[in-house]
């Protein structure tokens, strides 16, 4: 059966849209509840996360063509396992709006870069947002009494260069749906394979019943469901829009940080959020005016 809205009205698409970025900053913290406590390890997260959600995008496919997906391309899975992997190692050592923040403004500074290298002109006050979106990842990066651990930024900078380069893939490839099932699918088989060096290291791989709950949930309910819902509202929104909703996702999972994992934002991390989400929002805005 067909998933419905296929072409919705406004008000569920922003219901939808407003799901599917709760289902993403949900992401952050059951990534970060589930390693900080140690009860999983991050090569399973990892692997569990993507093999739960590619079955239930396979699901999602199967209720709505009535078959199976087999879109997708080896090159995307990579780049979505390197997002994956880099995401899980990176929260062994950042806070989940941190790591929310660098992953988020890698993803936006990559793609609008990809723009630039292809030709795409930019107006003063982009160029502005642009130059202090890339000040703010950088500021985060520099040492201090409140910088976050440096090798869990590069890995969420990786991460989150790795999601911009799998966004880009996917532009025009049909049915995004379908294409993250199969995607996923392929991503799945190279976290499995990723697991086979850590049976020649005693005690790398553990996971307890809380570790699988917490793997699990990311990956059927927040990643799975996630975008299986926001790819249904990406049918009622106008690039912009799209874009735009997703300045929201930082701010939820350091909101859900703070109420539930006792992790409340430094004064270092919330400048540096103004400066990243504001910049990028320039570009956005920017963008939206140029559209006649």
């Amino acid at each position: 059966m067909p998933i419905p809205f296929s072409n919705p009205v406004r008000l569920p698409v922003l219901l939808l849209a407003a799901l599917a970025m709760l289902a993403f900053a949900a992401n952050s913290l059951l990534c970060r509840l589930a390693l900080r406590s140690g009860s999983v390890d991050a090569a399973t997260f990892t692997a569990v996360r993507l093999l739960s959600g590619a079955m239930v995008l396979a699901l999602v496919v199967r209720l709505r063509s009535g078959g199976f997906s087999r879109s997708g391309d080896w090159s995307s899975a990579c780049a979505l396992f390197v997002y994956a992997a880099g995401f899980s190692w990176a929260y062994l050592q950042l806070t989940a709006a941190t790591g929310a923040l660098l992953l988020f403004g890698t993803v936006q500074v990559t793609m609008i870069a990809w723009g630039l290298w292809r030709g795409e002109r930019l107006r003063a006050m982009q160029w502005l947002g642009l130059l202090a979106a890339c000040a703010g990842l950088v500021a985060m990066l520099l040492p201090g009494l409140a910088a976050p651990p440096l090798l869990g930024c590069l890995l969420m900078l990786c991460a989150g260069a790795a999601w911009g380069v799998y966004s880009l893939r996917g532009r025009g490839q049909g049915d995004a749906t379908a294409v993250t099932a199969g995607n996923f699918w392929r991503a799945s088989v190279l976290g499995l394979l990723a697991l086979l060096p850590a049976w020649f290291s005693p005690g790398a791989l553990h996971a307890e019943p809380t570790g699988w709950l917490l793997a699990l949930a990311s990956g059927a309910l927040a990643s799975g469901l996630g975008y299986a819902i926001w790819y249904t509202a990406l049918r009622g929104l106008n690039a912009s829009s799209a874009a735009s909703i997703q300045l929201t996702v930082p701010a939820l999972a350091a909101l859900g940080a703070a109420l539930l994992l006792g992790e409340p934002p430094s004064l270092r991390l919330a400048l540096a959020s103004l400066v990243i989400l504001g910049g990028v929002a320039l570009v956005i805005a920017g963008k939206r005016r140029a559209v006649p």
